[in-house]
């Protein structure tokens, strides 16, 4: 029997407890698990915002963190690029995508190479682009000022 080999992309921007759930989750539905970090110029394409933290830097946080076997960095947008270097078996996403048409498409065009798509519940409570926002927030908010001590 071969091994089961798992695939969670992913920006990992901002990295917070909604990618460790992700990358936990997966651990536990694989025996190989390689975290696709989606290059800088992709998530600007995709999602209209360039990461926070550059690729390289992202990259390292998700291999240190002791979950992953591997990292792979993604620079295209079709998933069949990284399934042609990486050979996954099953792809992990976000039950947002459930249903959806990108969520429809990406089961078609994997599972016609044979690729599960494995859905998680998705953390609602936090995102990258709530903490972006958060950040821009605070950012913008005047400061408090201290008064000197004479």
């Amino acid at each position: 029997m071969s091994a089961v080999i798992g695939y969670a992309p992913g920006a990992y921007d901002l990295f917070h407890v909604g990618h460790l759930n992700v990358l936990r989750q997966a651990r536990q539905h694989c025996d190989v698990l390689v975290a696709g970090v989606v290059a800088d110029e992709v998530c600007e394409l995709t999602k209209g915002v360039r990461p926070l933290v550059p690729l390289e830097e992202r990259l390292d946080i998700v291999a240190s963190i002791g979950i992953v076997d591997e990292v792979y960095a993604e620079t295209t947008t079709d998933k069949l690029d990284a399934w042609q270097d990486v050979r996954f078996t099953r792809i992990f996403k976000g039950d947002d995508w459930r249903g959806t048409p990108k969520g429809r498409a990406l089961e078609e065009r994997l599972g016609a190479v044979g690729v599960e798509v494995v859905y998680f519940p998705y953390t609602m409570h936090t995102s990258s682009t709530m903490l972006r926002r958060a950040v821009r927030s605070r950012a913008a908010a005047p400061s408090l000022t201290v008064p000197a001590m004479a």
